[in-house]
């Protein structure tokens, strides 16, 4: 059996690094990669574009017109010598400056606004996408890395949107306008100039690659640096009691180092090139300057010819530099597109079915059914669960118990399709629940972890997480249900109090509390609890089993248990060990059957609280054999 499903099942559990590069092997590998990626996000700005377009078009003609313009002046006040001329040169120049700043404000504030809008989106696209994501991306991505993405790589992408491409735009129609403009005054400087080009163009091609490599290298270091420091003010309780901040100081700054020396050997390469760059360039004009000097001294052109023709070969020089330093921008910023536009292209492994079926009303007969379910996270991993069969009645409370690994999580996250079965069928009233819209089959399902995540937000809205369009009203309802609203009354903003981040200002059992009151508002049709009291005091326990006695009331409950008296409230344990369901039937049934649920019992596994000890003591007593002493005495795992 183990074979059959191995060989015939290609479980698609996780968004795994290998489909990442499948992927990026696909991705063309031409430089306009990125701009093909922004032109669908660019068309509902084009009458922006297009005003921009225009106004940068207008700015270079103006910046073309000015060595004609200077032409003039200089022939002004070394050839005739005309001081009105020369005046109304000198005016024409300030008013066409003028213009030029107009044009040059339209442009750039255009495309600045257009890059926030377009990056905004591609901010908030990127965050909705991640969201689709299942568990199984996120067990091998870093939520530092994460947020790097939609920081940092997307601000990269928004200075190659909002000015790289401006400027690589205005740094064509220098270059061109200004060869054209050569070419027609005097052809030999024209050919004189543009002998640079080749080599500035094998140069920037050569340093490119180099550069997009260095910098791809620098961006994922700071991204696991990023990491690094986000998980230690995350943990930082566990960091400063164990006196460790000398330590994780230590780790980020050894991630920051390497990131340090690969961005320097990057500083170095920059640095060459643009140097290698500007002599080429620059030494162009010098030849351009003492040629135009010799047909100067041979009568052949005027000193205003000479000073446009120098004007001309600067702007050619200046332009093809520039050109060499954004094709090196560019280059850079590669590896920021590369990484959000994968992060875009990653398909999730948890899909809405594509002929989907609505969840049958609640009256219809069925409840939730596991059908021979196996399930491993990835190809080579070992099963976690195999030959499940299950039923589990509408309205039944169901108790989980085994050993830590026995894959009780597992099944319980299998239900809201965290994961889906790698063989087998999991069904709700007779639909598969792979067929179920995803929001409402997560909809009817209320989760209660056991160790409790709230927002850094306020606890009414905490609260009102589980249902927004909740009235105030319901939400204190909720509170009231959870025991909660009395520690909340008591606090000085009340409901609108400020928990910080995951809840860190309450203390764990007003977290679990305010947790349970979320689920209250939900009011879904199967829970999952894992051990929801787990973090309360012996008096808030108490009031809160009340009130999941109510709350449990006509809904399926699945419960991840660790007390004694969790599983003597089930209406069926099952016992579960290697992905098997070992056994099932009541706490004092299976205590009486002596087996892998007694041995767990007797030793202490499962922890009898508030009082249940005698009670529990006196069953074991009554029902179940002398343990072995190899079975009694052994350090049994963590059940959790």
């Amino acid at each position: 059996m183990d074979g059959k499903i191995d060989a015939e099942s290609r479980p698609r559990n996780r968004e795994s690094s290998h489909s990442m590069t499948s992927r990026q092997d696909r991705r063309p590998s031409f430089s306009l990669y990125a701009v093909r990626q922004l032109v669908p996000r660019l068309k509902p700005h084009r009458n922006a574009l297009i005003v921009a377009a225009i106004a940068l078009v207008l700015s270079a003609a103006v910046g073309l017109a000015f060595p004609l313009i200077v032409r003039h002046l200089m022939d002004a006040a070394f050839e005739s010598r005309d001081a009105a001329a020369l005046n109304s040169i000198a005016l024409l120049l300030l008013l066409v400056f003028a213009a030029q700043a107009v044009f040059n404000f339209v442009q750039v504030f255009l495309l600045s606004a257009t890059a926030e809008r377009v990056i905004a989106g591609l901010r908030t696209e990127l965050f909705a996408h991640l969201l689709t994501l299942s568990p199984g991306f996120y067990a091998e991505r870093s939520s530092g890395e994460l947020t790097s993405r939609l920081a940092s790589d997307c601000s990269t992408l928004q200075t190659t949107l909002s000015h790289q491409m401006a400027e690589f735009l205005r740094q064509i129609l220098y270059l061109v306008g200004a060869l054209t403009l050569l070419a027609i005054l005097h052809t030999d400087l024209m050919v004189t100039t543009i002998t640079v080009a080749p080599i500035v163009v094998l140069s920037a091609y050569a340093f490119g690659s180099v550069l997009r490599a260095k910098s791809t290298r620098v961006q994922d270091e700071l991204a696991e640096s990023n990491a690094a420091a986000e998980e230690a003010f995350t943990q930082i309780p566990i960091v400063q009691s164990f006196t460790r901040e000398g330590w994780e100081e230590d780790r980020y700054a050894s991630r920051i180092g390497r990131a340090l020396k690969t961005a320097i050997q990057r500083a170095l390469v920059r640095g060459i090139f643009f140097g290698l760059i500007t002599f080429i360039a620059f030494g162009g004009i010098v030849v351009v300057l003492w040629k135009g000097g010799l047909l100067v001294l041979e009568g052949q052109i005027t000193a205003g010819d000479l000073v446009s023709f120098l004007l001309y070969a600067v702007s050619v020089a200046a332009a093809i530099t520039a050109l060499a330093s954004l094709y090196s921008g560019y280059q850079e910023a590669m590896g920021a597109a590369q990484r959000v536009f994968d992060l875009l292209r990653t398909e999730p492994v948890i899909k809405e079915p594509r002929h989907s079926e609505a969840l049958p009303p609640s009256s219809d007969p069925g409840g939730l059914v596991f059908s021979d379910v196996w399930f491993r996270y990835g190809p080579r991993e070992p099963w976690v669960l195999q030959r499940l069969d299950l039923e589990i009645r509408p309205g039944e409370i169901v108790a989980l118990v085994g050993p830590s690994g026995a894959g009780k999580s597992t099944l319980a996250a299998l239900v809201p399709r965290f994961w889906d079965p790698t063989q087998g069928v999991i069904s709700l009233r007779g639909t598969d629940l792979r067929r179920i819209p995803l929001i409402e089959l997560r909809t009817a399902v209320g989760i209660v972890p056991q160790e409790p995540l709230l927002f850094a937000d306020t606890i009414y809205e905490n609260i009102a997480y589980g249902r927004p369009e909740a009235s105030a009203d319901e939400i204190m309802r909720a509170a009231r249900f959870a025991h909660a609203h009395e520690f909340i009354e008591g606090l000085a903003d009340g409901y609108e109090t400020t928990v910080g981040e995951r809840g860190i200002r309450l203390s764990g059992g007003q977290r679990q509390r305010i947790a349970i009151a979320r689920i209250f508002l939900k009011e879904p049709e199967i829970l999952i609890l894992d051990e929801a009291t787990s973090s309360l005091d012996t008096e808030s326990e108490a009031l809160v089993e009340e009130a999941l006695e109510t709350v449990m009331e006509g809904r399926t409950t699945l419960i991840i248990a660790h007390r004694l008296k969790t599983v003597q409230r089930a209406d069926r344990v099952l016992v579960i060990d290697n992905g098997r369901i070992l056994e099932q039937g009541t706490h004092a049934a299976l205590v009486a059957e002596a087996g892998l649920y007694a041995r767990l019992y007797r030793g202490q596994l499962l922890t009898p609280g508030n009082g249940d000890e005698d009670q529990a003591e006196g069953v074991v007593a009554e029902t179940a054999p002398a343990a072995p002493s190899a079975v009694a005495n052994r350090e049994g795992p963590d059940i959790a």
